[in-house]
């Protein structure tokens, strides 16, 4: 069962598949986050650990009904098979909760709430739950495919995303509070979000787009966020010593 220890191919395809899973996990913290966001402070943190514990769960059960996963190719109305029409639901889910957050940043919901006085409406805590583990449940389809295209052993597989998963969860909350105390960064998150929305129904549609083409902008995109947010902390900095500095009149 463990005769691959000793193989140097197969530590290789467990490198592999940590960083997959690292990459595709951004997708997941970003959305709980976001999503998270929507409830009382004091609930965010129990919501994120939960939703990425669920993330987990789903993620080994499927790779246990794998023959199961193949099967769902075959096509069951018109010519999209069940894990098409995932994707297409999970896509469009995606864009619209990604969108609908936007509107909520741009038109500052949470703000105009306290000039008025009066509370933000919060979700149910298990309504937000319950989105996240149907889109773990999107998120994972692709990663579960690939991941035992790779390897058909499983202990592998297994350690790759357990291990990935105590990774993110480590860094989880401090992601989460970074995107949500800059409101910027937190529109260009979900632009990202929509994006993905977008590649999950064209690739419901069967046509592929490379990961390359989404990751590679979007990379490139929070480059410059991240420098635009240094410039501005430095200018700022810059006039608090010129304004400590100057004779008392």
């Amino acid at each position: 069962m463990f005769e691959f220890v000793n193989d140097p191919n197969a530590w290789a395809t467990f490198a592999l598949l940590i960083g997959l899973e690292l990459v595709l996990g951004i997708d997941n913290v970003l959305l709980i986050s976001i999503l998270a966001d929507r409830l009382p402070k004091e609930q965010r943190l129990q919501a994120r650990i939960i939703g990425l514990s669920l993330a987990l769960v789903v993620r080994i059960a499927m790779l246990f009904g794998v023959t199961w996963l193949q099967e769902m190719k075959e096509p069951v109305l018109w010519k999209l098979s069940w894990r098409d029409i995932i994707l297409l639901a999970g896509g469009l889910f995606l864009i619209y909760k990604a969108v609908k957050e936007i509107h909520h940043v741009v038109e500052r919901a949470d703000e105009l709430h306290e000039m008025s006085g009066t509370a933000p409406r919060h979700p149910s805590f298990s309504n937000i739950i319950l989105q996240i583990v149907l889109m773990d449940i999107v998120f994972s389809l692709d990663s579960v495919i690939t991941a035992v295209g790779l390897t058909h052993h499983l202990v592998i597989i297994i350690a790759a995303v357990i291990l990935s998963f105590v990774g993110i969860l480590f860094f989880a909350g401090t992601v989460a509070d970074f995107v949500q105390s800059h409101p910027a960064l937190k529109i260009l998150a979900l632009a990202f979000l929509v994006t993905i929305g977008v590649t999950l129904v064209m690739e419901g549609f069967h046509q592929e787009v490379p990961k390359a083409y989404i990751y590679l902008p979007m990379g490139f995109a929070l480059a410059i966020e991240l420098l635009q947010m240094r410039y501005d902390y430095t200018h700022k900095r810059g006039k608090h010593r010129a304004k400590d500095a100057a004779p008392p009149p």
